[in-house]
C-alpha cells in the first residue's frame, strides 16, 4: 500500500511520464517533462529504489561535493507534483527517469499505485523515435493509444504495432489492463542528427501535450533554442554536399506525402489551434504567425495531427543508441513502420 504524506489534494491530474535511454531520441521526451518540472516548479514527492529496478554497470551512479562533502546520485525515477492555476486549473504528476533494467512489470506496478493513489485520470507518456524526417520540416508528433474509445474521442491512432518495445510501450499495456486511459506522444526525430539535444523536438512534444489535456504549457526558450538548433543544422548540411542532397530528398518525399492534408478542414484547424496559443501570451504563438501562413524554405502547410494510417515507422532506438548507424538501417526500420504502426 502506498501511502502518500504531504501531497495536497490534486484538481484533475493528468500523469506525464517519460524515461531517457531507448525511448527518447534527442532527448527529446525527457527533457519535454524536465522543462514542465522546470517551469511550474515541480516538487519531489517521491522516487523509486533505485536497488529493484537498475543495473549499476549500466547505469552508474555520480559522485559529487556538496558543502565539502562527497555524495552519491543514483540513477532512479522521480515522481514530482505542479499545480497549474489558470481558468481552468489542473495539476500534473511528472514521472522522469531512467528505462530500468530490470522488474519492469513491477515498475509499472508501482508507477500506477502511485497513479491510483493520487486520482490521476489520464497518463501521458512521452517517447521519441529515430525516424526519414528532414529537419527543415515541422517535427511529426503521433498520438497512439490501445483503448478504440479513447482513439475516436481524442483523435489518436489505435495502435496495431508488433514488436520489440520499450518501457513505454509496457507502461502503456500495464495502465489498458488496470482500466487507466493511456495516451503515448511520439516524435520523429532526423537519424542523421540524433545526437541530443533536440529542442525542436522536444517543443514539437510539449505543443502536442498541450493540444490533447488542454493546458496551456510555458514554453521559455525553446523557440529561440529550436530556431538556433535548425540553423545550425543547416549550417553543417550546407558544408557536406551528401547529407544536402539526402535531406533535399527527405523533403521531396514528406512535401509529396502531404499534399492531401493541405485541405479547408486542415487549415481551419491549424488557425484555430494559432488562436489558442495566441491568447495565451508570451511563449504560445509565434511573432510570424500561424505555421501554414508562412512562406519560407523550411517551412509548409501541416495539420496538428497525423493523416489515417500514416503511423511512424516503428518503435526506434534511442540517438544515444543509433549514433553510428547510417541510412540503410533507418530506411529498412522506416519501410517496415510504414506498415507497423508505432506504439
Amino acid at each position: 500500500m502506498i501511502e502518500l504524506e504531504g501531497v495536497p489534494e490534486l484538481v484533475d491530474p493528468v500523469m506525464v511520464a517519460a524515461f531517457e535511454g531507448w525511448n527518447d531520441a534527442g532527448d527529446a521526451a525527457s527533457t519535454a517533462v524536465a522543462h514542465l518540472d522546470k517551469e511550474w516548479k515541480g516538487e519531489v514527492f517521491a522516487a523509486l529504489d533505485a536497488e529493484d529496478y537498475y543495473d549499476f554497470q549500466v547505469n552508474r551512479p555520480t559522485v559529487f561535493m556538496e558543502g565539502g562533502t562527497r555524495k552519491i546520485t543514483w540513477p532512479t525515477t522521480r515522481l514530482s507534483v505542479v499545480r497549474v492555476g489558470g481558468a481552468k486549473p489542473r495539476d500534473l504528476v511528472l514521472v522522469r527517469g531512467i528505462e530500468p533494467s530490470m522488474r519492469w512489470r513491477s515498475f509499472c506496478n508501482e508507477l500506477l499505485g502511485f497513479a491510483h493513489e493520487l486520482g490521476v485520470e489520464l497518463v501521458v507518456i512521452l517517447g521519441a523515435l529515430l525516424g526519414d524526417t528532414p529537419h527543415t520540416r515541422p517535427v511529426p508528433v503521433s498520438g497512439v493509444t490501445s483503448d478504440p474509445d479513447l482513439a475516436r474521442t481524442m483523435n489518436l491512432e489505435e495502435t496495431r504495432y508488433e514488436g520489440p518495445t520499450g518501457i513505454v510501450g509496457v507502461l502503456q499495456e500495464a495502465c489498458t489492463h488496470a482500466g487507466v486511459p493511456a495516451v503515448s506522444l511520439w516524435a520523429a526525430v532526423p537519424h542523421y542528427v540524433s545526437q541530443p539535444p533536440n529542442p525542436k523536438a522536444t517543443m514539437a512534444l510539449l505543443n502536442r501535450l498541450e493540444d490533447l489535456i488542454d493546458l496551456r504549457i510555458p514554453l521559455g526558450e525553446l523557440p529561440e533554442d529550436a530556431r538556433a538548433w535548425q540553423l545550425g543544422v543547416d549550417q553543417l548540411a550546407a558544408e557536406d554536399s551528401e547529407v544536402a542532397e539526402y535531406v533535399q530528398t527527405l523533403e521531396e518525399a514528406r512535401d509529396t506525402a502531404e499534399l492531401p492534408e493541405a485541405s479547408g478542414e486542415a487549415i481551419a484547424r491549424e488557425f484555430e489551434r494559432y488562436l489558442r496559443r495566441r491568447d495565451g501570451g508570451p511563449g504560445h504563438a509565434s511573432e510570424d504567425g500561424p505555421p501554414f501562413l508562412r512562406d519560407t524554405a523550411h517551412e509548409r502547410t501541416k495539420p496538428p495531427y497525423p493523416p489515417a494510417g500514416d503511423a511512424p515507422a516503428g518503435e526506434a532506438r534511442s540517438g544515444e543508441a543509433r549514433s553510428g548507424e547510417r541510412a540503410e538501417e533507418a530506411d529498412a526500420e522506416s519501410e517496415a513502420g510504414e506498415d507497423d504502426g508505432q506504439e
